[in-house]
């Protein structure tokens, strides 16, 4: 029987647009992190979402 695949985890949130850093205003990923996001495996996002991306938002990195 098929079973469709979950959906894939993302920070995204719509506000598409890149600071002077580089990175998203809306969801802190770099323009490299945005585009290797679909070739990256669940514990990579999930790093990436879990402490990567809240340390960038708190201005710790």
């Amino acid at each position: 029987m098929y079973q469709p695949l979950p959906p894939m985890l993302t920070p995204c949130t719509g506000v598409c647009c890149l600071d002077e850093r580089g990175r998203c205003d809306g969801c802190h990923r770099t323009g490299d992190e945005i585009a290797r996001w679909s070739q990256m495996d669940d514990r990579e996002r999930a790093h990436l979402m879990d402490v990567v991306l809240p340390d960038r938002e708190a201005g710790r990195g």
